[in-house]
């Protein structure tokens, strides 16, 4: 087998029964390739875990197909062998085949906690490695460092100098990868052995990701002060007080060949901020120039010139993982801060390079959702992609600490690049936060009462109906949800509306002893973009001084004071688009959005879908089979022709991948 997918695969024969029951305890099928491949053979998929909304779903959708007589084959996956079947229709216990699957059976040799651990997507390079290096029985340990060598590419025996540790630590954590706590655990066991990094604070910089870019911000000073003192007398390390707040060793390689390869990109990205020097002029005119400030106007220009290069080069293919776009989302958001920042002449042709990119962009990531956006509904919560995964990637955290307090903020439209404005406005007012960053997908259609309501009900929009065109129902479905966790109402806060004002009744609800869920709705965002006539530099102006307000950092310090555990995200997103003219069609639509039309059949929607042969028919995918989406043609909107607006609804990557940061404070 070249895959350890085609074990589970091969299983999958269309037309073999219309209903196959999966005990799948380890979340095999719901794996990107696997859900892909099972859909590729005309499966349908739906996991088991709620017994009133499955039955839902079974009944309109498949129940109703079958009666129609249409060959529609379903594959239900359970949570283990038996104990979910008490709660299936009974015509489902009657009829079609049954099949287990766990990773036992695939990774046989293997210890089972360690690969259970991993994310299913390390799970190719595990396999080929096992393939090409056949190893016998493998206890723990020895598990543990097969897959720190093959999948994480992490050798500790071969880690002996700073420079070595960097690398390994730059690889990782640059480009967000998961790594299971054991594992980190057995590597810092293998490090310590050696005594080469004694003095390092390995337990913090290598889990820690913000901790670990922050060590290297505190010694990128002191890296330029060595520079710039070679070849000169009298300059003794250690002589400025730099305000260390990692501990650790002082200097750092970073002019190692191994290094000097990621500098760029950190600064570049917004991972790593550029800083003053007295020693500029000469400095800047060198390899490490990308991190020292000079005059504003070049370092912009020099900064986006680089910027444009690496997401031209770094565009993710038809079969990324869709992590890949959370990476380069982040980068993506980036530039748009950038080239939205002060106009002036000298980036004119760096503007246009990024509208031919923004044209690349939207294609690959339109082309990569129709094929892959299914296979995102049922992931696993932990961690979570989308929107609808947050409130049991929550639960699990209060399952583990009955005594946390979790606090869910959704700034109603805040894309990606105004959260980096936000960041910025707070990081000047509050340096003491800490701001540990993730993405997710909103829903398609980007729509606050779709994406938004998902969010807080916990649910796939099949699952609420009724309420799909209104956000009425979101402190029920809020409720409802915790109180499937075991939690009663005076322990569960919504609040929308917030924004500006006064934060009295927000202090008042948190402030209830018993008081231990709340989901807070900002939306001034959301206001400030639907009256925005100045594009997305109106909407980072505007979003900007909103953020340096006190109300923002006055609101997110009442939560962390009341020991709440704050994790801020947004609905959706938005873009500038201009206007493509109004369809023509009456009273037919169920919703008439900007950059969305909804329809209850699919007649009405090919008919206006004619006169915009460009707009997008999105299936429903998670949705319910009668709410049936045209989306606008890419950075159009369905208003009146040549108009200008800031909207959101439809599939581009500012509008559909948003922030989800969890914030602190330092030390805490």
């Amino acid at each position: 087998m070249s895959s350890w997918r085609d074990q589970i695969l091969k299983e999958f024969t269309p037309k073999v029964a219309r209903l196959t029951l999966v005990a799948d305890p380890d979340g095999l099928l719901l794996e990107e390739g696997i859900l892909e491949g099972i859909r590729e053979r005309g499966f349908e998929l739906i996991p088991f875990e709620d017994h009133i909304a499955f039955r839902y779903a079974y009944e309109s959708k498949f129940r109703s197909r079958w009666d129609r007589g249409e060959q529609t084959e379903l594959v239900v996956v359970l949570r283990s062998q038996a104990s979910d079947l008490g709660g299936l229709p009974f015509d489902l216990l009657q009829a079609g085949r049954r099949l287990s699957f766990n990773l036992g059976d695939i990774f046989p040799n293997l210890s089972y906690p360690v690969v259970a651990a991993l994310d299913r997507g390390d799970l190719d390079a595990l396999y080929e490695a096992l393939r090409r290096h056949l190893p016998g029985q493998l206890g723990d340990n020895a598990t543990k460092e097969l897959v720190l060598r093959h999948v994480f590419e992490i050798a500790p025996e071969l880690i002996k100098q700073p420079s070595d540790l960097l690398r390994v630590l730059l690889r990782r954590h640059y480009s967000g990868q998961r790594i299971p706590k054991a594992l980190d655990v057995r590597f810092i066991q293998l490090l310590r052995q050696s005594a080469h990094f004694d003095d390092w604070p390995l337990e913090t910089l290598v889990a820690d990701r913000e901790a670990f870019f922050t060590f290297l911000q505190e010694r990128w000073p002191i890296f330029l002060d060595r520079e710039a003192s070679k070849g000169t007398a009298g300059v003794r390390e250690g002589e400025k007080p730099y305000g260390l707040t990692i501990e650790g060793p002082v200097d750092l390689p970073f002019d190692h060949h191994d290094i000097r390869v990621y500098i760029d990109n950190l600064f570049v990205e917004g991972f790593l901020n550029s800083i003053p020097h007295d020693n500029a002029d000469a400095l800047s005119k060198t390899w490490i120039g990308i991190g020292i400030q000079t005059a504003p106007i070049e370092d912009r220009s020099r900064r986006l010139g680089k910027l444009l290069e690496s997401l031209q080069a770094s565009i993710p293919a038809d079969n990324a993982k869709h992590t890949e776009w959370f990476h380069f989302a982040r980068g993506w958001a980036e530039l748009s801060v950038l080239l939205n920042e002060q106009p002036d002449t000298n980036v004119v042709t760096l503007n246009q390079h990024a509208k031919g990119l923004q044209s690349q962009v939207d294609v690959a990531f339109s082309g990569w959702l129709l094929k892959r956006c299914a296979g995102l509904v049922n992931l696993p919560p932990v961690p979570p992609v989308m929107l609808h995964h947050l409130p049991r990637f929550l639960a699990r955290q209060v399952c583990d600490d009955r005594h946390a307090k979790i606090a869910m903020v959704v700034v109603d439209g805040l894309a990606m690049d105004q959260w980096l404005v936000v960041r910025a406005a707070l990081t000047s007012k509050k340096p003491g936060f800490r701001f540990r960053e993730q993405a997710v997908f909103a829903w398609i259609p980007s729509l606050t009462s779709v994406s938004r309501q998902a969010a807080f009900a916990g649910k796939a929009p099949i699952f609420f109906p009724d309420s799909i065109q209104t956000t009425d129902k979101e402190p029920a479905l809020w409720s409802q949800f915790w109180a499937d966790h075991g939690y009663t109402t005076n322990q569960v806060v919504y609040i929308k509306g917030l924004g500006d004002g006064s934060l009295e009744s927000v202090s008042e609800a948190l402030s209830h002893p018993q008081a231990r869920i709340a989901g807070l709705v900002v939306d001034k965002v959301d206001k400030i973009m639907h009256g925005m006539e100045m594009g997305t530099a109106g909407m980072h102006n505007q979003v900007g001084q909103w953020a340096k307000q006190p109300y923002l950092s006055t609101f997110l310090d009442l939560l962390l004071d009341r020991g709440f555990r704050i994790y801020l995200t947004s609905d959706h997103g938005n873009i500038e688009a201009e206007g493509c003219g109004r369809p023509a069609e009456g009273a037919v639509a169920d919703l008439r959005g900007e950059r969305v039309r909804v329809y209850p059949d699919m007649t009405l929607r090919k008919k206006v879908k004619e006169r915009f042969p460009t707009s997008l028919e999105w299936d429903s995918i998670g949705l319910p089979e009668d709410y049936l989406a045209l989306l606008a043609p890419p950075r159009h909107a369905f208003v009146q022709d040549k108009q200008r607006t800031v909207s959101h609804g439809g599939v581009s990557v500012e509008e559909l991948i948003v922030p989800l940061v969890q914030i602190e404070r330092r030390g805490e």
